[in-house]
């Protein structure tokens, strides 16, 4: 009946709810019922108690009076008189007790037995609703702590599951933060490399520049100093000249080395000196030609001094 009774727990509450309903109310008719009988019983009994009982009449007798001769008085010398202790008084009969029929309690003993027969089947079907909800209580605790643990289980499970996801996507940043500051380096030292080479070419470039410059600059002051030499050649110095005074004159010319014209731009002080220097550069005309031919320039800015070579 338990393995019936807990597979009818397990299945639904309201089954066992409604036998539990039943039986209370099975008990408490029965109750009901045996106190009423009891009541009956009382009252039955009460009533025949209170019968009046027949009258018992007794007489009671009073003992005579005791008369005793009074002594006649005797001329006696007088002597100090006795006193006698009073008579003890005779004990009295106490009436004889009223003899009382006593009840039959025979039906009050099989009424109250009934009572406690029927509080007895209560009590024991109230030990046995007791047990059983007791049962089912730990049953139920039974179950709530299964799932309970089964709830904690799959709680543990998943927190474990999570925790790997967990480290596992934490690898996988880790991984990818590590490539990407590898590509990131690579990428760096590719950049350097190219910014080296770069300013290599740079370097190299500025340099060949400045070596081509540093040629052209050479070859253009060497075309300066053949214009130069030519002029001074045509020169005439005038005489008594004091010091090394500088004349600096603009010639234009064409690509040819035709002159076409000459101004002076600074004079050196010295007239003569300044006049001879013009008639110098134009008796030089055509002037040298450039090498290379892209060194030419149209407007040439000269400078002389008396004693320079």
């Amino acid at each position: 009946m338990a393995g019936a009774a807990g597979m009818l727990h397990f299945t639904s509450d309201r089954p066992a709810g409604a036998a539990r309903a039943r039986g209370k109310w099975t008990a408490l008719m029965l109750a009901l019922l045996v106190n009423l009988l009891f009541i009956a019983v009382l009252v039955f009994s009460v009533s025949w108690q209170n019968r009046k009982p027949e009258a018992v009449s007794a007489e009671l007798y009073a003992p005579p009076p005791v008369n005793t001769p009074r002594p006649q008085p005797k001329v006696e010398p007088v002597q100090p008189a006795k006193i006698e202790p009073p008579p003890e008084p005779k004990p009295v009969p106490k009436p004889p007790t009223p003899i009382v029929e006593k009840p039959d309690t025979r039906e009050a003993d099989i009424a109250l037995k009934a009572k406690r027969d029927a509080e007895r089947k209560a009590q024991e079907q109230a030990e046995r609703e007791r047990v059983e909800q007791e049962r089912e209580r730990r049953e139920a605790e039974a179950k709530k702590a299964e799932e309970k643990r089964q709830a904690d289980a799959r709680q543990r499970q998943q927190q474990q599951q999570l925790e790997t996801m967990r480290a596992q996507a934490q690898r996988e940043t880790q991984l990818r933060a590590e490539a990407q500051r590898e590509t990131q380096l690579r990428a760096q030292a590719e950049r350097e490399s190219q910014m080296r080479a770069q300013a290599d070419a740079e370097a190299r470039g500025r340099a060949a520049q400045a070596a081509a410059g540093a040629a052209r600059n050479k070859s253009q002051l060497d075309w300066i100093d053949k214009i130069r030499s030519r002029i001074r050649g045509n020169i005439n110095l005038p005489p008594d000249i004091v010091g090394n005074p500088e004349a600096i004159f603009d010639v234009v010319q064409l690509p040819t080395g035709e002159i076409i014209d000459v101004k002076l731009r600074k004079s050196s002080g010295v007239r003569a000196y300044d006049d001879a220097v013009q008639r110098g550069i134009l008796k030089s005309s055509p002037l040298p030609k450039p090498v290379p031919a892209d060194l030419f320039q149209r407007n040439l800015e000269l400078r002389f001094r008396p004693l320079d070579q």
